[in-house]
């Protein structure tokens, strides 16, 4: 079976010794960044490989293009590859609780073709209440080759300046409704949002438990939102293309397939002071 959004921890645990499988702790602080490496080094589910959000699953930042750019695809691939991740492996990616980090390498390994992918729901918390297997042993990289496929598209300032207005692109903005009204920004240099754009919080997509919500659950409150818009009219964005990877993959669970993301997001939008920003709630499908 392959599993291509969510796995459970008790599926999981059943695959544990399945050279198959390899799993990807992407635990990550965006105050301290050496706090998900370190949490991994002391302990981490039992044979998995860890992935820091900056160093390994972002590009380089040029002070325009946001604050976590895609990777150049040939490093990206080299470091799949490193960590054992060819065409024929089942990957796993977990972190704390929610996925919010975890999305991310799913959106990156979709993106590149790669579909056999999912993020522990519930994550390292959830596997924890289950009394799952942990370790602190660092596990040995089993080298291979990723062979990436052409990218998914991917949408882009320039695109969505172009089509402001016109109905024919969806904007979900997944930060926090504070973040998204321009009321705080603990961040980015400016506050606010893409006017237009949609807010929804990647906490909507959980349970007060940090599993997520039942795939008929978040389908009925994405079409609600989107308001006949077609899903592949769907760009996600967020601070900087992390979070907004959680609501492709809602959607993606939802059944709810095609939308793009904006990997920039509000980080590289903002820093062209020639972009319109938006505050408040400047839409009426919220």
């Amino acid at each position: 079976m392959a599993y291509t959004t969510l796995i459970s921890a008790s599926d999981l645990a059943e695959h544990l010794a399945d050279p198959a499988f390899v799993i990807v702790d992407c635990r990550h602080n965006l105050v301290e960044l050496d706090a998900g490496e370190r949490d991994y080094r002391a302990a981490h589910i039992t044979g998995a490989h860890f992935l820091h959000l900056d160093r390994d699953l972002s590009g380089v930042k040029t002070g325009v293009n946001g604050r976590h750019p895609l990777p150049e695809i040939p490093v990206l691939a080299a470091t799949l590859g490193r960590f054992g991740i060819d065409a024929s492996k089942q990957v796993v990616a977990y972190d704390q609780t929610h996925g919010m980090w975890a999305a991310r390498l799913w959106w990156l390994l979709r993106w590149l073709g790669h579909e056999q992918v999912a993020v522990l729901d519930g994550g390292l918390d959830q596997w924890i209440a289950e009394r799952q297997p942990m370790s602190a042993e660092l596990p040995a990289p089993k080298s291979t080759t990723f062979i990436p496929k052409a990218p998914a598209p991917t949408a882009s300032a320039e695109e969505i300046l172009h089509h402001l207005g016109g109905g024919s692109i969806t904007i979900l903005d997944a930060r926090a409704p504070e973040r998204y009204r321009g009321e705080v920004e603990p961040l980015d240099p400016v506050a606010g949002h893409i006017p237009g754009a949609i807010n929804r919080p990647y906490s909507n997509n959980v349970t007060a438990q940090g599993t997520f919500k039942p795939p008929t659950v978040l389908r009925h409150e994405f079409e609600a939102q989107l308001a006949g818009h077609p899903a592949t009219s769907v760009v996600h964005q967020c601070g900087s293309g992390v979070t907004a990877c959680h609501n492709a993959l809602a959607m993606a669970i939802a059944g709810l397939s095609g939308s793009r993301l904006y990997p920039g997001s509000w980080s590289e939008w903002c820093a062209d002071p020639s972009r319109p920003v938006a505050r408040g709630i400047s839409n009426s499908r919220h």
